[in-house]
């Protein structure tokens, strides 16, 4: 990969949220304490339902793979920071801010394919509860899991080789905390049209349809709750996805924030500031969400640490 002035691209300059140096030491402190409790927290939720037999049902298989990815997710990004910061350098390889594109995009993505196929494990186990173990059987789970996964790397692999044949000029700055598609996209001296037009199919197809998903899952939920006689019925079928509601209007609404914060701000400052919402805050709280309304997980934890 070649510059304009036709030097190599050995590195890019990654200038994080702020430069003022009084600052870092409070910015490493707090993104420590997050990534520390994103990952011991999605840590807990995996072993206390690998460890309890109760919860090996499907839904709870989804979520320990959410909690997965939150941790890989929020490990693409976090960690590089903190080195910069500890070491005082803002610098990463051109390969590493390519690795961090791939990741980054591959874990997106895959969260997003996670809650949409909770979304239909919900309306399976509200709207043919009957049938819920016969259809959400073993192999229908590890499938959707694996699609989800391959469908992911295949869309994270695709842009990696759209962004491998740019050339980029001497302005190799990004105005982020890690390598965000977009930035990379700006500093390139090579047209970027086929790129950009590439993110917003794939973004509408990958994106909107997994969205659009959720929402006709939920609408046959709530016809079905409707229908439900007693209030106690009503209360017991919408308690199990109160959960999954929570953490799908967080990862939206942060994700739809950063967009609204990109489009109507021209500062990267800010839009680096709000994408700390959807890859850093998010997986942090979603293990408390689930933890704090889902008594199962409460039980499950319980007994892990009475051991």
């Amino acid at each position: 990969m070649e510059q304009g002035n036709g030097t190599e691209v050995s590195e890019f300059l990654l200038l994080g949220l702020s430069q003022a140096l009084e600052l870092q030491p409070l910015i490493f402190g707090l993104f420590l304490s997050m990534y520390l409790i994103t990952v011991f927290g999605n840590l807990l939720i995996i072993l206390a339902i690998s460890s309890d037999s109760h919860l090996h049902t499907p839904m709870y298989f989804f979520l320990s793979n959410l909690s997965l990815v939150d941790i890989c997710f929020s490990s693409t990004t976090v960690p590089k920071m903190l080195w910069n910061i500890q070491t005082q350098s803002k610098a990463i390889t051109y390969e590493g801010c390519i690795t961090q594109i791939y990741f980054y995009i591959l874990f997106t993505v895959l969260d997003n394919f996670i809650l949409t196929v909770m979304a239909y494990d919900r309306y399976v186990a509200i709207c043919h509860p009957l049938h819920y173990l016969v259809i959400m059987n073993r192999q229908l789970c590890g499938l959707l899991i694996l699609v989800c996964w391959i469908l992911s790397a295949l869309h994270s692999l695709l842009h990696n080789l759209m962004v491998l044949r740019l050339c980029f000029c001497s302005d190799l700055e990004i105005h982020h905390f890690f390598c965000e598609l977009n930035r990379v996209l700006q500093l390139a001296c090579s047209d970027t049209f086929l790129n950009n037009i590439m993110i917003y199919i794939l973004t509408l197809l990958l994106g909107c349809g997994p969205l659009a998903g959720i929402f006709y899952s939920y609408s046959r939920i709530v016809s079905s709750i409707r229908a439900i006689s007693s209030a106690q019925g009503k209360y017991k079928a919408f308690s199990t996805c109160a959960s999954h509601l929570s953490v799908v209007s967080l990862f939206y609404c942060t994700c739809l924030g950063v967009y609204l914060s990109s489009a109507s701000s021209q500062s990267s400052h800010s839009s680096a500031t709000a994408s700390v919402m959807y890859t850093v805050v998010t997986p942090m709280l979603n293990p408390f969400i689930y933890s704090l309304k889902n008594n199962d997980i409460k039980r499950a934890l319980e007994r892990f640490f009475g051991r």
